[in-house]
Parts: C-alpha cells; structure tokens; sequence
C-alpha cells in the first residue's frame, strides 16, 4: 500500500521546523507502511570542490573517520561524510575502499535516511525533529515486491540530489533495469522504484528537463504508479494514466504539500486554509525556487 509525504518551505522562517512537520506528516501515514520508512532531506549545502554523501553500515560500531572526509552527522548507522571531488568521482572512491557501505545519496544538499521499522521508531532514532532544511520528502513501506531491507526501502536516489518515492508497481522494470544497465546506470538492489530513479537519471543525463522527463515516464513504465521526485531545487509529483493510488496536494503562502492522505498534510499549520486538490492523472506537478519565490 505504502504512504508518501513530502513538504516543500516556500518561505525561509519554516525551514527551521521542516524536519518536525515532515516528522509528524510520515508518522500519519504508519499504517500504509508499518514495514520501513525513510526521508531525504535538503539541507546544508556542501562547499564547493565537495561533496555531501550519505552512507549505510550494517555494522553500528563501524568507524566513519575512516572513510576520510569530514563527518558532519551521524543518525542510526547512517552517516553525512564530506568528501573532495565530483560526486561520481566521490561515490566510486568510498565504494570501492569499503564495499561494504551503501551509498545513500550523493550530491550538495540531499540527505538519505531510511531504516526498516515502524515510522514512528524511525522518528525517533533518526532525531528526525532536529532537522531543518528547505524540503523534504518521505515515504512508509508496505513490501510487495522485494524483501524487507534498509537498502530496500525508499527513497531510492540514482543521481546527484536526485530521489524518488513511489506508491505502486512497476510491471516492466526487470526488462528496464537491463536497458538501463547498458546505458551505464548501475542498481544496488532489485526494487522496482530504484529502475524508476535511474530511468529519470538517464534521461535528465540525456538532456531532458525534469517535467519533460517525468512525461516521458507515462510511455516508458508500464503499472501503475504515484512518483514524488526530489531535486536540489524543488519537487514534483506525477500520477500514471489510471491513477489509482491515491495523492492530494495542498498550498499556501507558507508551504506546498504532497501526502497520500489528506490527514498527513492536517498536520501541517495553516492546513485549514490550504488550497487543497487531488492531481489529476498524467499530469506533472513540479515546484522549484525559482517559482516559488
């Protein structure tokens, strides 16, 4: 079933209470997703010449000065790790010197945490009241179509502060995941939302601006799908043709909100008086800074 949330701060005075809203939004949405849970979050954006890595140990005693870099954070078994270079450059270092690290996410601002358990425990030992950034996006798992693991759960991110979550299945993406792979993208696991990512990867990396991307999601993945995307800007939801998993939208002056279900954006302040709409099918929602302030 799963449940998605995200929040977008179009005014700078509710960055600093993005992460207790965001919080309190995927503790609404527990019972679509009781199996994990997980958030990015943008936030802190890395000096230039560096780059912002998220990183996964299995093991909770594993030294993170080890990996070089600055350590900026740490949060049940995961880490933020600032290292030199280019994030692909980056990514493949840590990789190859400690295989037995995921990458998260790599990029400038975004920031990966997820975890399996119920949402409300992720909150918790995740501290994720503390953060504060310009927008976010989580998602509560239902497993479906892979085993319950941390790796396997959302948000899945294939490109540099890029990340999606997705409520739904896929019915191609074993075919996909293949083409994929000859055009160089590379999955850590067999999650159809993770063929998702890296299809929107590939065609922003061919070109594409991300609503023209998005688009072309409506001829290449078969299923039935609710995509919320995060980029470094912004983020942006697109419901398949059919549109049978559920999504409501809502905006103020303050903030733009994507959930699910309507209780989880009543947790936001001002909700009362948001414009409120359910998106319509095949059409792309975006909203990014430079359109919003």
């Amino acid at each position: 079933m799963c449940g998605i949330v995200g929040l977008y701060c179009k005014s700078p005075e509710l960055e600093p209470k993005l992460g207790e809203y965001l919080a309190a939004m995927l503790v609404q949405m527990s019972d679509r997703g009781p199996d994990s849970a997980g958030v990015a979050v943008y936030r802190d954006p890395a000096p230039d010449g560096l780059t912002k890595l998220t990183l996964y140990s299995a093991d909770p005693a594993f030294d993170w000065a080890a990996v070089g870099g600055e350590v900026t954070g740490e949060r049940a078994r995961h880490a933020v790790v600032l290292v030199e270079g280019e994030a692909d450059e980056a990514e493949a270092s840590v990789r190859a010197r400690f295989p037995e690290l995921r990458a998260m996410s790599a990029g400038r601002v975004i920031e990966i945490y997820k975890e399996v358990g119920s949402p409300r425990d992720f909150v918790r030992a995740f501290r994720l009241g503390e953060l504060r950034g310009t927008h976010g996006l989580g998602h509560t798992r239902m497993a479906t179509e892979s085993r319950v693991t941390t790796e396997g759960s959302h948000p899945f991110s294939t490109g540099h502060d890029l990340c999606l979550v997705h409520n739904g299945s896929l019915s191609n993406h074993n075919r996909l995941r293949e083409e994929l792979r000859r055009e160089g993208l590379s999955f850590q696991t067999e999650n159809d939302t993770e063929v998702a990512a890296a299809y929107l990867t590939w065609r922003l990396r061919e070109g594409d601006a991300l609503e023209t991307a998005l688009e072309s999601c409506l001829d290449a993945l078969d299923g039935f799908y609710t995509f919320l995307v995060g980029t470094a800007d912004g983020f942006a939801v697109l419901r398949d043709p059919i549109a049978c998993k559920p999504a409501v939208l809502a905006e103020t002056d303050e903030w733009v909100a994507m959930a699910s279900e309507y209780r989880a954006i009543a947790a936001l302040p001002g909700a009362a008086d948001a414009r409120i709409w359910e998106p319509e099918p095949g059409v792309v929602y975006a909203w990014e800074k430079e359109l919003v302030r």
